[in-house]
Formats: structure tokens, C-alpha cells, sequence
């Protein structure tokens, strides 16, 4: 190949069109002050239309079927996520594919969410066609409400017709921007209405960073027991079987109980060493070393909270104690980081 012939599109390396950074950077704050104006309107239209879409989906014993094509279905993509993370059964159908199959997904105590800005889409004619024969309810998402698509609807989610912040005024930002803060207004408005608490949330994000930290300790406790793990020894053990223990549990703790096998305190790696300062130590038992206040937490409480006590008390565990008071375990703070807590 010539060395004069270049890849179509590219430039030379080394070689780039000179910006001028000042505009580029106004350009910026421009387009994200559009946005910001756009939804200040927002903020401003929410109604009684508002509730009453809240309310219909809060009683729907079906699901919400979010309803788009091209950067709204995008954006409808995202809502439905969002409801169905949150206690709001909902999946997304492009209105392209709904008269290929799809209108199949959509049940008679489903309710259906068409998200347009103009609301004008041919796509969506099967989709309200369906809807008015079996009587399913339609909510529609537009700024246009005397658009075909808003003439059908049941209910309106009725968006401000605000400034593109396109230079240009054709790709939509601002308006896919308003949908989906419309879409978080509504999940925010439903998470109130159901009363969605943490443990809702951490059913359906069992996994990952936002899921660990979600965890209860009670449900490692149930679960992962073997992180939990507290090896124990008898009050009058003698050092060389306490050290053994703590050695062989891999934790830096062990329990120590009475003779009826009730807690009467721990025995760390830093007791140890606290007690190895003589010859005479190895006379001692489990008892004239432990520390007798150990800290504990209740095992309703989240793994986060275990983690963050263990750094501030600059400890290796917590104990972890049940309803009744008693011992189930031990959050060590290797496991808990080793969990993704952080």
C-alpha cells in the first residue's frame, strides 16, 4: 500500500484537528444547563395525572410492560429494570418486535407503558391496537398529549416540551433525559407506596458489592456457617491447647465456655501474646487469660455494620449473638473483607 494511501477516516498518528478547549468546554456546560432547565420544568408539571399513574400501577396485580423504540426504548429498557429491581414486576418489549410475537407477553392484568417524546411512532399502532381489543390499560410517556399515541392512552405521563440540548436540535438529550427521570420518579414514588424496605432490595441484588452489602449477618450465619466459624475451648484449658486451637481455626479467636458450655469470654491472638511473657504462662488456663467483655452484634444487623465495627474497635471479629443472646459465630474481619464489602 502507498504510504500516501491513509485508512479511510482516520488521520495520521501524531496528527489531530485543532479544538479550541474554552468552547469545548462551554459547549459542555451548555448542553448540561439545557438539561438542568428541562428538568426544572419536570419538576414543575408533576400533578394529580402523577398519582393516578402511581396508584394504577400500586394496585396492578399483573406487570408493567414498558413499551419503546430507539433512544426511548433505551430509556424504557432502563425503567423497567428499575421497577423490577424495586418491587415492581416489569420487563421491556420493543414496540418494532410486539407485532412479531411479542404482543404475546402482554397479559390482560398486565398494564402497558408506551414512552414516546413526539408519540408519533408507527410502531406502536399493534401495541395500542391490542391494548384497546382486550381492554388492557395504557399509560402513555410523551410531551405530545394530542399525539395518536396520546389519544389512546388511559393515562398520561406528560413531559415538558423542553430545548433539545443537541447543538443541532435533532438527537434527543434532553428529552430522553426527562424520560428517565420520569421513569425514577414513579419507581421512587412506588418504592413509598409499598413500603420497599433493604431486605426487599437485597432479595433481588443477591450478588456483587451491592449485594454483600446488603447481606445480614444471620443469613451468613444460616448460609455460609464457615465463615462464621468460632472454634471454642473449655474454661480450664491449658495455654497449650488454647494456642493449638487458635492456631488450627485460622481466626486469631476462640471462645472459651463454662462448664455448662455457656460463653464466658474469648481468647485473641493479642491475649496471647499478652500472656507470654514469663515462663510461668504456660500454667495458666483459658480463663486467667480471656478477655471477659468481648464485643458482639446482633445478628439482624447488616455484614457492613460487623466490618465497620471491627475497624473502628481495631479488632480481628465481633461476636455475632441472636435474639436469645447466645453465640452463633464470630464475623471475622478477613472474611468480611474477603466478601467485597469494600
Amino acid at each position: 500500500m502507498s504510504a500516501s494511501v491513509q485508512r479511510s477516516g482516520a488521520q495520521p498518528a501524531g496528527e489531530h484537528e485543532a479544538f479550541d478547549s474554552a468552547e469545548l468546554i462551554e459547549m459542555a456546560r451548555s448542553t448540561v444547563g439545557i438539561e438542568i432547565d428541562g428538568l426544572r420544568e419536570l419538576q414543575k408539571s408533576f400533578g394529580e395525572d402523577f398519582a393516578r399513574v402511581v396508584s394504577h400501577i400500586h394496585r396492578c396485580t399483573g406487570r408493567v410492560i414498558i413499551v419503546g423504540i430507539g433512544k426511548s426504548g433505551h430509556i424504557g429498557s432502563k425503567i423497567a429494570a428499575t421497577f423490577a429491581s424495586t418491587g415492581t414486576p416489569s420487563f421491556f418489549v420493543h414496540a418494532a418486535e410486539a407485532a412479531h410475537g411479542d404482543l404475546g407477553m402482554i397479559g390482560s392484568n398486565d398494564i402497558v407503558l408506551c414512552i414516546s417524546n413526539s408519540g408519533e411512532s408507527v410502531e406502536f399502532k399493534p401495541v395500542l391496537q391490542y391494548c384497546r381489543r382486550f381492554s388492557i390499560f395504557l399509560i402513555v410517556m410523551t410531551s405530545a398529549p394530542k399525539s395518536s399515541l396520546g389519544q389512546y392512552a388511559d393515562l398520561l405521563l406528560l413531559l415538558p416540551r423542553s430545548k433539545e440540548a443537541c447543538p443541532m436540535g435533532l438527537a434527543p438529550m434532553t428529552s430522553t433525559t426527562l424520560m428517565l427521570a420520569m421513569g425514577d420518579a414513579v419507581a421512587a414514588a412506588l418504592i413509598r407506596a409499598r413500603g420497599f424496605q433493604r431486605d426487599d432490595f437485597a432479595k433481588f441484588h443477591p450478588a456483587g458489592k451491592l449485594g454483600a452489602q446488603l447481606l445480614r449477618l444471620r443469613e451468613i450465619v444460616e448460609l455460609q456457617p464457615e465463615r462464621v466459624a468460632l472454634p471454642w475451648v473449655a474454661f480450664d484449658a491449658p495455654m497449650t491447647e488454647v494456642i493449638t486451637t487458635i492456631t488450627d481455626g485460622r481466626r486469631g479467636i476462640a471462645g472459651v465456655a463454662d462448664r455448662d458450655g455457656g460463653m464466658i469470654g474469648i481468647v485473641t491472638d493479642g491475649d496471647l501474646r499478652r500472656a507470654l511473657t514469663g515462663r510461668e504462662c504456660f500454667d495458666r488456663t483459658a480463663e486467667e487469660i480471656m478477655s471477659r467483655d468481648p464485643v458482639t452484634i446482633g445478628a439482624e444487623r447488616l455484614a457492613i455494620d460487623a466490618l465497620n465495627l471491627c475497624q473502628d474497635r481495631k479488632i480481628g471479629a465481633v461476636l455475632i449473638r441472636d435474639e436469645e443472646g447466645a453465640i452463633v459465630g464470630a464475623a471475622h474481619l478477613k472474611e468480611l473483607l474477603e466478601m467485597g464489602l469494600v
